[in-house]
């Protein structure tokens, strides 16, 4: 997005060809790094944010990845030295997939690439265990046995004389809490917010803000609207179905603001006419994404090339319902284990997440607040034994990092490193890469992220939903806006998926399964989980 020139082009050399990159994001902040490499000699022959890469590498070597503040996966191969680095931002915007096979390294943006190659890439024999029980498939797990995603913040080192690699972490420590005062904590992140809106608005194509209507996305837009003003371009679904529909909202921050707005409808008629591209867009199984998918092809339809996105507000600032349940959690992590494993078999389906808590792994935890099949019901649809899904998922690897953490600021981290980076940011990425869109989020710049780290958790989550972020931007916001009930960007996806001839068909399904898909047909199952069933019928036909 930045140097659409020839010279911007990649693969990138530099320094005689002893560096070469290709690199998928952005780099928000190449602009001060290219000002200080220059001061200290080093020559530059394009504006790209790719060259700045190169030039930092050159100079600091591995201690310029931290130094990056955007959205970024990279690969540099370094001629001298006879290595290759792959590098992954310290949030996981970008995805970053890698296997090393017959003593060669193979990495890419998509797993579906790996399948492209002259190696064979044998099945994950448990990526239908982890889809169904999250949802999605979880970092570092892909469809592909051998295939893993590079953790976030760190990167590979590969030597191609001994073909052997590394893997080392570049993330800066969390400091201790330094923010006690409320009204310093609003401003704070006031500042840091605006901050990054202006910087990620930075680009040489045309560039825009999706606009639901809620808190987080009426914030982006109205702080992009102090920055670019009438070159705002600002874009919005909504439906027939009015239930679902936040158009009056959108309109009052739409009214608010210089630039052009430009409104959706997206029917069932749509969703029938896409449904095999959408479907064929994921890389990886997901109960989600449809919205992004829809999102992004009215985006580019609009002329857009990039866009800014409210992801990062609900999982850093408490604004979903799991940060209500964590004093649940303590309690009835004081029962038994053994009588724990036995509310696997109440009748009631939320009820039976509860044994999830006998885990001796946080990962029950989150399972318990957001886990999709349970394991009894996985072991039916998959006709596997229960004991091999609960031993799987109790031993699913998972930063020890969460144990330090306790109350709402523990639930922050599940929602961002198990929910948002496996299911949203990889979700928003390939729907918008397959139109040629790129999403941009402020809400995880880098800088922002440590504000809101430093905040004392008795200010940084307060009683009211959010309550930090609105009384930050009071100011700029209607209380139209802060002052109603969260609806959350959906679609009428329930009404739809039931007249949905792919979903619904019976023929795709056996067994547990079509028991299933004959409830949704009754109104008495999600459409999410009747949608994971199709993909489940649609993968053993492959």
């Amino acid at each position: 997005m930045i140097d659409l020139s020839a010279n911007g082009h990649q693969p990138m050399s530099y320094q005689d060809k002893n560096f070469i990159i290709t690199f998928n994001g952005e780099i928000y902040n190449y602009l001060e790094l290219k000002k200080e490499l220059s001061a200290k000699g080093l020559i530059f022959n394009t504006q790209s944010d790719t060259e700045v890469i190169l030039a930092a590498y050159q100079f600091w070597g591995t201690a310029s990845f931290k130094k990056f503040t955007g959205m970024f996966a990279f690969a540099i191969y370094d001629k001298v030295k006879q290595i290759t680095f792959l590098v992954r931002d310290q949030v996981g915007i970008k995805p970053l997939y890698y296997a090393s096979t017959d003593n060669r390294l193979i990495f890419a943006s998509e797993v579906k690439a790996f399948k492209a190659t002259s190696y064979p890439f044998e099945e994950n024999p448990d990526w239908k265990i982890y889809f169904l029980a999250f949802g999605h498939i979880p970092h570092p797990f892909t469809t592909l046995q051998k295939v893993k995603s590079l953790d976030p913040g760190h990167f590979l080192k590969w030597d191609h004389q001994e073909n052997k690699s590394v893997i080392a972490s570049f993330k800066e420590a969390v400091n201790p809490k330094t923010v006690f005062d409320p009204k310093e904590a609003s401003q704070l992140i006031a500042k840091k917010l605006e901050q990054a809106a202006k910087q990620q608005l930075i680009a040489d194509a045309s560039i825009g803000v999706f606009l639901s209507g809620g808190i987080d996305s009426s914030i982006i837009t109205l702080l992009a609207d102090q920055s670019i003003g009438k070159n705002l371009k600002s874009l919005s679904i909504n439906f027939q179905e009015g239930s679902y529909s936040e158009e009056r909202f959108q309109k009052i921050i739409a009214d608010q603001i210089n630039g052009a707005h430009h409104s959706f409808l997206v029917e069932e008629a749509d969703l029938t006419a896409n449904f095999d591209q959408i479907v064929k867009a994921m890389d990886q199984p997901t109960n989600d994404g449809i919205n992004s998918w829809f999102v992004t092809q009215y985006a580019k339809a609009d002329g857009l090339k990039a866009v800014l996105s409210g992801i990062g507000a609900d999982e850093l600032l408490g604004g979903y319902p799991s940060f209500k349940r964590m004093k649940l959690i303590r309690r009835l992590k004081r029962t038994p284990r053994s009588l724990l494993r036995l509310s696997a078999y109440i009748p009631h389906n939320k009820l039976k997440r509860i044994s999830y808590l006998s885990y001796q792994n946080p990962i029950g935890e989150y399972l318990f607040l957001r886990g999709f099949f349970t394991p009894q019901s996985i072991a039916k649809i998959l006709n596997v034994d229960k004991k091999r899904i609960d031993h799987l998922l109790e031993n699913f690897p998972i930063d020890k990092s969460i144990d330090f953490l306790e109350g709402e600021e523990r639930v922050s981290w599940m929602e961002t490193n198990l929910f948002m980076q496996n299911q949203l940011l990889k979700d928003t990425d390939f729907m918008s890469m397959h139109h040629g869109i790129e999403v941009r989020v402020p809400f995880l710049d880098q800088e922002f992220l440590a504000t809101i780290q430093n905040i004392a958790n008795k200010h940084r989550f307060p009683i009211r939903s959010k309550g930090l972020l609105i009384d930050a931007f009071k100011h700029i916001l209607p209380e139209s806006i802060w002052n109603r009930p969260k609806m959350g960007f959906t679609f009428p996806l329930q009404q739809w998926l039931l007249r949905n001839e792919n979903v619904i068909n019976e023929k795709h399904y056996d067994g547990y399964a079509l028991q299933l898909i004959k409830k949704f047909k009754a109104g008495k199952l999600h459409w999410s989980k009747a949608f994971a069933l199709y993909q489940i019928a649609k993968s053993k036909n492959n």
